[in-house]
């Protein structure tokens, strides 16, 4: 009988041996788990913290990018918006500067120039001239047989040229216009800027805005 209870308490501890291993086994096999579950995690939040800060960095680096571009093209806007001031006063002041020199006896020689010019281009037997109220005053015919002269000299071409009977022009220069109407040639000082605009412009800003 007493053997028999040994037996018994020999199995019985053997069993709790076993159940306490497999305790330990299974407690441990959760704790290998939960470490494992827990670097996966740490590395996994690693790598989203790491993405979050390449993208924050590059969001950061092309709003960066887009301000400092931006800046720049406003300041090339506003650069160019002043030379085109400094430009369009400068023209301005050129206009007002031949505009007083029709009081000068010299003005006569331009007014000679600026109808041989318009005839040649015209290129009609003959044309009406007509100016100013002050320029018409200088326009006579002396002048035009000056002019015819400078014509021939320089096309070989003759023109016959007379006074226009129209109400003088509001702008400075002349305006010839073919005996029978139909053509005219505009070379008042408005309109030879505006022909003469991009080399004005350019000759303007490379004088003024280039270190050449």
């Amino acid at each position: 009988m007493e053997s028999e209870e040994k037996g018994k308490a020999t199995l019985i501890a053997s069993i709790e041996s076993d159940a306490k291993s497999e305790e330990e086994k299974i407690i441990k096999d959760a704790e290998n788990q939960a470490a494992e579950k827990k670097l996966y995690a740490e590395k996994k939040v690693e790598a989203i913290l790491s993405e979050a800060r390449q993208q924050a960095k590059e969001k950061s680096e092309s709003i960066a990018n887009r301000i400092l571009c931006d800046a720049d093209n406003e300041i090339k806007r506003t650069l160019l918006k002043q030379q085109d001031v400094v430009i369009q006063d400068i023209i301005e002041r050129a206009e007002k500067k031949i505009f007083s020199m029709a009081d000068d006896l010299a003005y006569r020689n331009i007014l000679v120039n600026w109808i041989a010019e318009a005839a040649i281009g015209l290129d009609v037997e003959s044309a009406e001239v007509n100016a100013s109220e002050k320029e018409r005053r200088l326009i006579d015919e002396k002048m035009f047989s000056e002019v015819t002269k400078k014509i021939e000299k320089d096309s070989g071409k003759t023109i016959k040229l007379t006074l226009s009977k129209s109400r003088p022009l509001e702008d400075q220069g002349v305006v010839l216009t073919a005996t029978n109407g139909r053509i005219a040639f505009n070379n008042q000082v408005k309109t030879r800027f505006l022909r003469a605009q991009r080399e004005i412009r350019t000759a303007i800003y490379n004088t003024l805005f280039t270190d050449e």
